[in-house]
């Protein structure tokens, strides 16, 4: 899918000069170009056509996430069809631990995150795995510090497809070792459960769930499906859902760090 503008605003004034010397300085490798305009000009749509003209998956960095917010909002509006994401630091609280030598009073680490955030955080990893083209990211700087290893992320995606033969032990333990958590009582993000041949999965970073519907070792149906009202939402030939952690590791990853810890032990004993 390409890059594509739904607004009933046309570029106007000093903007279509400006879209076509940014996408001219851009196609011919220049690194950097600034665009100036006073507030309410219009730069957010001016870049939204750049974009739209350039047709390459965009990362607009802005210093804060209140600014971050107002981006991403703006747009959502202006490509409704594409893959725009939100990409911030899910803290809505952070202490971190300290000492007071005067006083000898240690402060314990103390933080708060913000569930639709992550979820936000998720789906725009899912989004640049997926291979989609048409992504637009909107981040805070910030955000760069702390993300988990995309390599790990990719090894723990799980693809299935309708008629697949595969055992539901097997579909179970891969959705386990993508750190989704089974339950039977309340349905949260980033937890599946099972019912009889059916096994609900509710991703990380979607607002609905799925159904995979078992018939022995065959996916007889896929289903995306409203939480609320238990209807069907959409039917698929083919799924592919990602971790339910951003810090996921791999076994093959987790057994060489245990390893490693162990010798690391003996030489201290000795």
């Amino acid at each position: 899918m390409k890059f594509k503008i739904v607004s009933d605003f046309k570029p106007s004034g000093d903007q279509p000069e400006a879209i076509d010397s940014l996408v001219k300085g851009l196609r011919s490798g220049e690194k950097y170009q600034t665009l100036l305009g006073v507030t309410g000009s219009g730069k957010t749509f001016t870049m939204a056509n750049v974009m739209q003209a350039v047709q390459k998956p965009t990362l607009v960095l802005a210093h804060n996430k209140t600014l971050a917010a107002q981006l991403y909002s703006e747009f959502k509006q202006v490509f409704p069809e594409n893959a725009v994401e939100y990409f911030v630091s899910y803290y809505d609280y952070y202490q971190p631990e300290a000492y007071i030598p005067s006083s000898g009073t240690f402060i314990e680490k103390d933080l708060s995150i913000n569930e639709e955030i992550e979820k936000m955080r998720l789906s725009t990893t899912s989004s640049l795995l997926s291979g989609r083209r048409d992504i637009l990211v909107v981040a805070s700087v910030s955000c760069l510090y702390g993300i988990g290893n995309p390599v790990e992320f990719q090894k723990n995606v799980i693809s299935i497809k309708k008629n697949q033969v595969i055992s539901r032990t097997k579909l179970l333990h891969q959705l386990v070792q993508s750190l989704y958590s089974r339950t039977e009582a309340e349905f949260n993000r980033g937890n599946f459960r099972i019912k009889g041949d059916t096994v609900d999965v509710f991703p990380s970073y979607a607002d609905d769930a799925f159904r995979i519907h078992f018939f022995g070792d065959e996916i007889e149906e896929i289903e995306a499906f409203d939480l609320k009202t238990n209807n069907v939402l959409e039917k698929y030939e083919q799924l592919t859902i990602y971790p339910a952690n951003m810090f996921v590791t791999s076994p093959d990853v987790l057994k060489g760090a245990i390893w490693q810890i162990q010798q690391d032990l003996v030489l201290q004993v000795d």
